[in-house]
């Protein structure tokens, strides 16, 4: 006896598939935004543009620290400092091109871009002051990066991951940070000469 399929039920993934066969081939110039997508774009768009500012004002501060770096513990930090401006800018470029997925357009814009970034650009005066302003900043990011996980939810999943991505990077920094401020002993202020805020160069 010759088997017989089963009957395919309505709604069944089957009939699924066919759905989205149809609806991926309406609208194609929106490339990877389809009929499925949940969120608002619009404004999807410009919190991811905001995330974007805030990597390259990161990026900035990390090199500026990086070339400012000057005293006996200069070396290692400095070394830190330009490996986290590298992750920085990779972070940029993930964003940039979900931007772009999303057709949008990513903004580099330097005349608004310290206004955009959720962190500041502070220089620092000593190499203690660069390790937490960059821990500030750090610990600006994974606060703000949480509340645009938690906004895009499951209506955009695939920005969600590349900011979860980012978010457990930002993480390890702001750890990184933290142990270079206690290796160097300056947890509580202890090697700083009183009154100036510049790291006192032990021999």
């Amino acid at each position: 006896m010759t088997p017989t399929n089963p009957p395919e039920k309505s709604g069944s993934f089957v009939h699924d598939i066919e759905q989205i066969r149809r609806r991926a081939r309406q609208h194609i110039e929106n490339g990877a935004v389809t009929d499925a997508y949940r969120g608002d774009r619009d404004t999807v768009i410009r919190v991811l543009n905001e995330a974007l500012a805030t990597e390259l004002v990161c990026v900035l501060r990390y090199k500026r620290h990086y070339y400012m770096a000057s005293g006996i513990h200069a070396q290692a930090v400095a070394e830190e400092f330009l490996e986290h401006a590298d992750e920085e800018q990779k972070h940029a470029d993930k964003i940039a091109e979900r931007i772009t997925q999303l057709d949008g357009e990513p903004d580099f814009n330097p005349d608004t871009l310290t206004r955009r970034s959720h962190s500041e650009y502070v220089p620092g005066d000593s190499l203690v002051d660069m390790i937490r302003e960059d821990l500030v900043a750090e610990r600006i990011a994974i606060d703000s990066y949480k509340e645009i996980i938690r906004y895009l939810g499951d209506n955009d999943p695939t920005s969600r991951r590349v900011m979860e991505e980012i978010l457990a990077n930002e993480e390890e920094h702001a750890e990184d940070l933290k142990t270079l401020i206690e290796s160097l002993g300056h947890e509580k202020g202890g090697d700083e000469e009183p009154g100036d805020g510049k790291l006192r160069q032990i021999s």
